[in-house]
């Protein structure tokens, strides 16, 4: 069985007899589902079950819910979503070529997937392929199996989300940079293996400005690239999107100007640039890349690798920066929209944490360091599609979303302070044990109690994470159930910790708040875990001079190598892409039963 097949068109269509949904960029899939493990077959028929274990596991994990309802095949997607409308098409491929099992088991947990599942073929052994597309939807809504699209929710099936209104949906994709839309016919039938013109594919083609380099006269491809510090580095190589003119013109240009270096291949110095039209980039070359149109009036020179990042990244429409090129951390060479291309590729990971919470930025105007500021007041030219509540006579931002990020960005907040608890909550979310050297030189105090705390958390049965301050310490986190633990309770708790670690060894820590009379120990401060105090944001740049980042870590790199000089800006860039997020899990982790235990028990030693 394979699986039906688009066509790709330019306009979308429009009725009452279309829906919409997101194209997700990824590997086909139908989920053929006979017994308590299904297989997940790609488009070519090539069984994907040994890529991909944590959605097995997920399939066999919910067996006895769905037993009932078996034989079934669903038709899908495999995606590792960066949010509800994107998914990150080299991660998926990188986990599809994966040949060894540990590999394989460590990019499972680095990097799960999902299959996104958009129609039902099989249901309880009776094929459906012959039944209209909304009767298919239907029956596929009423069994209730999956939830719909949610990106942090990682290695499950979910269920696409449908629309109605192609323009919304699209401007979503485009805010989100996604590949695109599907329009699909309410009466369709699921034709396998055929390409059919009732599914229609509409692509969310970016444009980057290229510069043409080498002619391929034996395959008809030309080289792209741009200026890399201060190097030319190719990002694509293509040859379709050319009327004849314009192949036959450009082509005979290289033979006659250009320096032949091999048999088939003439070469240019950077001359002529192009525009090419791609729907991504994938760390290598531009992905579907096309000749879109020549830009005769563009100097060479200008053809860099931050202006295809920022066309690769377009802005939503709401967002203007202003003095994009304003120096910002001097030391490090970046400029404001190298921070604003940051928080755009950081947002998936810190707009949760930021989500519902009262913000404290502190803003440098000038760029760090510098003068800054701290604001909890919304200005007054605060635009209308940021949230805002007052508390105790402020006017708080709540950052809900990638625009509200972005624009306090270019109002160069720097620094993201919130409290422990949401705008919807009385209690804390997490108790936070923030672990402060007396300077960076003793770093390896921070690591010393933290390992110590890990042991001690371990043997109490709760999970915690950690991360850098972005300074000179390290934060551990645990996570709570909501509303159920107060900040008393939990002060029983901070304080029992803090205090048999200064027990254990009073050369090294202190609970002492006054900077004086620490005598150079590390400070552990659970006074700070209270209504009101505020924490830094997990992701939050810090406004020190070289740019280091609040970052979440695995627990295996907390050791002797560990510095916060490990962290600034590009090095937390490259570690989501390499690493992928040490919190991934933090919102599902659930502990109250195990938090429990540990009050009970900490009351009755007081008793």
């Amino acid at each position: 069985m394979k699986p039906m097949l688009l066509t790709s068109t330019e306009s979308t269509p429009t009725g009452k007899d279309w829906i919409y949904e997101t194209k997700y960029d990824g590997f086909r899939c139908l989920v053929i589902w006979e017994q308590k493990t299904p297989k997940l077959i790609s488009r070519n028929g090539k069984e994907l079950n040994t890529y991909f274990p944590e959605l097995i596991q997920y399939c066999e994990d919910i067996y006895e819910d769905i037993v009932s309802h078996l034989p079934l095949i669903f038709d899908g997607e495999i995606v590792y979503l960066t949010n509800n409308f994107k998914s990150e098409f080299s991660i998926v491929q990188k986990r599809g070529k994966t040949k060894t099992e540990k590999t394989i088991q460590e990019l499972a947990k680095q990097f799960p997937c999902n299959i996104i599942v958009f129609d039902l073929i099989l249901y309880k052994g009776n094929l459906l392929e012959g039944l209209p597309l909304n009767e298919r939807k239907s029956l596929l809504h009423k069994l209730k199996l999956f939830e719909q699209v949610e990106y942090q929710n990682k290695g499950t099936i979910q269920m696409i989300k449908e629309f109605h209104d192609s323009d919304k949906l699209w401007k979503k994709v485009k805010k989100y940079h996604g590949e695109g839309i599907i329009a699909k016919k309410t009466t369709s039938q699921w034709e396998r293996g055929k390409r059919s013109n009732q599914w229609l594919k509409i692509k969310n083609w970016r444009i980057v400005t290229v510069i043409l380099t080498q002619y391929d006269q034996e395959n008809g491809y030309f080289n792209g690239a741009v200026f890399k510090d201060d190097q030319l580095e190719v990002i694509t190589n293509f040859r379709h999107g050319f009327s004849d003119e314009e192949m036959g013109t450009l082509s005979t240009f290289f033979l006659s100007k250009g320096k032949q270096t091999s048999a088939t291949t003439w070469e240019l110095p950077p001359s002529i640039c192009v525009d090419v039209a791609c729907i991504d980039y994938d760390g290598k070359k531009l992905r579907e890349p096309r000749f879109e149109a020549f830009r005769f009036h563009t100097v060479p020179g200008d053809v860099t690798w931050e202006g295809m990042l920022r066309q690769l990244n377009p802005l939503p429409e709401t967002i203007t920066i202003t003095h994009p090129d304003k120096p910002i951390w001097p030391a490090l060479g970046l400029v404001k929209d190298d921070y604003i291309y940051y928080l755009q590729q950081i947002a998936p990971y810190m707009l949760p944490f930021l989500k519902e919470r009262l913000l404290t930025a502190i803003r440098f105007p000038h760029g760090v360091p510098g003068e800054s500021f701290y604001q909890k007041n919304a200005p007054e030219y605060t635009p209308e599609f940021i949230k805002t509540k007052v508390h105790e006579d402020i006017e708080y931002i709540i950052c809900q979303d990638i625009e509200s990020l972005l624009w306090l960005g270019n109002q160069l907040a720097i620094e993201f302070h919130i409290p422990f608890q949401t705008v919807s909550t009385t209690y804390p979310t997490e108790i936070v044990f923030d672990l402060d050297p007396p300077s960076v030189d003793e770093f390896s105090l921070a690591i010393e109690a933290a390992t110590r705390m890990k042991a001690i958390f371990d043997n109490l049965n709760l999970t915690c994470f950690v991360k850098t301050s972005g300074g000179k310490g390290l934060q551990l986190y645990i996570p709570l159930p909501k509303d159920t633990f107060s900040y008393d309770e939990c002060r029983v708790f901070t304080e029992f910790v803090c205090r048999f670690l200064c027990e254990q060894e009073p050369k090294w820590f202190t609970t002492e708040r006054l900077k004086k009379n620490r005598n150079n120990k590390l400070y552990l401060d659970y006074v700070q875990h209270a209504e009101g105090k505020t924490i830094i944001a997990p992701y939050s740049a810090r406004g020190n001079e070289f740019g280091y980042v609040a970052t979440p870590l695995n627990w295996n790199e907390v050791n002797s190598k560990l510095t916060p000089k490990l962290f600034p800006i590009p090095a937390v860039l490259e570690r989501i892409t390499t690493i992928g997020d040490p919190f991934q899990n933090y919102f599902k982790t659930q502990q109250e039963e195990e938090f429990r235990a540990v009050l009970s028990t900490l009351n009755k030693l007081k008793k």
